[in-house]
């Protein structure tokens, strides 16, 4: 992807937010429904339990408008509203035109099915509109996987659930946070995870695995060579939260010891475009970052894709 030009107008997060649905699903919940066990989710997984129910406009709500009361910023005031999901409340209209409405939004509005890596699609989006003239957006990640995912199958059972994180984008002076980026596709490999119109989640888990860490790994790589950084600067790492052995290989392959990662997936499972903002959001709560700090976010997806950014936060000093 190209470099970022210079002069161009920058952003940096001022808000984030997070919403899971009340109900959680155990590992050993999962133990009365088919043939599995907790440990044997937790060896090849990572995951313990998952959250699930609600819908994908109501988990967005709630995540976007605790983004919004963070940053301080009123509704009125937001330019656009991106929203990253692959589980659309309705087939028409976007899920992000209710969620407008119900945060009191007066703004464009637009969904992006970028699968897992939906959020990364939405931030680098997010920062292009604003480098455009916009001032502040918000981006929401958020599936609601559950519905599609056959409750029957422990192949796919054990790994998705429902989440929502979002962000609020506001256009500084300077440069801003984002320092370098990266969007992917390769359409030839999205017969490993798919799932058709008004069916479920189908994934052949050891191709999706052998290709993810590829992906993920040559994403991250371009980021920070735009950034013109190496893994050794970056204090954070926020990776899908699919599973953790990708998570640990990645990691390994980039050359960044897993105690710089943000995890979340023990507790949330794969949420997919919420897996990120769900991961960065803990991470910023529990004080994991401060100004100056360098953060690598990287994801991948069905399609499949992939995507990554490199973000010095709170803007860019230079």
């Amino acid at each position: 992807m190209p470099t970022i030009p210079q002069r161009v107008r920058g952003a940096v997060i001022t808000g984030w937010g997070s919403a899971l649905p009340p109900k959680v699903l155990t590992n050993t919940d999962l133990e009365g429904m088919f043939e599995t066990n907790d440990q044997w989710i937790i060896d090849r997984t990572g995951i313990h339990e998952r959250h699930v129910g609600g819908t994908t406009a109501g988990l967005s709500i709630e995540s976007g408008r605790r983004a919004l009361d963070m940053s301080g910023v009123d509704p009125a005031e937001i330019d656009a509203l991106i929203l990253a999901t692959t589980t659309p409340d309705r087939t028409v209209p976007a899920t992000s035109a209710t969620v407008q409405h119900e945060l009191g939004l007066r703004c464009g509005a637009f969904d992006v099915n970028a699968a897992c890596s939906g959020f990364m699609y939405a931030l680098v989006t997010a920062h292009g509109l604003i480098a455009m003239g916009a001032n502040k957006v918000l981006v929401i990640g958020t599936d609601t996987l559950a519905r599609i995912t056959d409750w029957t199958d422990r192949n796919t059972a054990i790994l998705f659930a429902d989440g929502s994180g979002a962000a609020v984008l506001e256009h500084v002076p300077g440069p801003g946070q984002l320092l370098g980026w990266d969007l992917d596709a390769d359409g030839s490999a999205e017969r490993f995870l798919y799932a058709e119109v008004g069916g479920f989640i189908q994934m052949e888990g050891k191709e999706v695995f052998r290709r993810a860490v590829r992906i993920m790994v040559d994403s991250a790589t371009k980021s920070m060579n735009h950034a013109g950084v190496t893994a050794d600067d970056i204090a954070l790492v926020v990776p899908h939260q699919a599973n953790i052995r990708i998570i640990e290989a990645a990691c390994n392959r980039l050359g960044v010891p897993m105690e710089r990662a943000a995890t979340v997936l023990h507790y949330t499972g794969n949420t997919s475009s919420a897996s990120i903002p769900l991961a960065m959001n803990a991470a910023l709560d529990a004080g994991r970052v401060k100004a100056g700090d360098l953060i690598l976010l990287v994801g991948f997806g069905a399609g499949m894709t992939a995507a990554s950014a490199v973000l010095r936060w709170g803007g860019d000093e230079q």
